[in-house]
């Protein structure tokens, strides 16, 4: 076992859980995770981790969800720690180097996502350009609800599983 994993095993409930709030707000999703300590290994730690995703109920995505910022937009989405504030900061860079009619397009998309899908726009923005963003986005819309939930679930899931590996790297 590795000591960043062992780390993440020895600390107190609420501590641990505080941690893994930063990778993904559902506290169901967090209170699960460390109920199932400990982990053989950190692919174990995070496959449990993106297979969680998968079991919340839509309610707790949507917890998730609170705690991400608009795609293009500097400011922090409310429940957003200091370190999730900066983990989003770096993932967005793409769009943060946007000229500003991208930039205009992704505020004017995310809102018109927002009141077909009632949540905000969700992608993984970690290597991705604003362009490549706003052409998701754009064919998002087209989804049903249905369809953008399991987007979402994926979407989220990945963030999840990069979030608990930037989680053990600080260690």
């Amino acid at each position: 076992m590795s000591s960043r994993l062992e780390w993440l095993g020895s600390l107190p409930l609420e501590e641990a859980e505080t941690h893994l709030l930063t990778c993904n707000a559902s506290r169901n999703w967090a209170r699960k995770m460390v109920a199932n300590r400990p982990y053989a290994d950190e692919s174990s730690l995070i496959a449990a981790a993106v297979a969680g995703v998968a079991e919340l109920s839509w309610f707790d995505v949507e917890e998730a969800l609170s705690a991400h910022p608009r795609i293009g937009e500097r400011t922090a989405a409310r429940h957003q720690s200091e370190r999730e504030a900066q983990w989003s900061a770096d993932e967005q860079s793409g769009a943060s180097a946007a000229d500003a009619r991208v930039l205009a397009e992704l505020a004017a998309g995310n809102l018109a996502y927002e009141e077909q899908f009632g949540h905000v726009f969700l992608i993984r923005a970690a290597d991705r350009s604003a362009a490549e963003m706003l052409a998701e986005l754009r064919h998002r819309l087209g989804n049903s609800v249905a369809e953008e939930r399991l987007v979402v679930r994926r979407e989220l899931a990945d963030i999840t599983g990069r979030r608990v590996r930037k989680l053990l790297a600080e260690q």
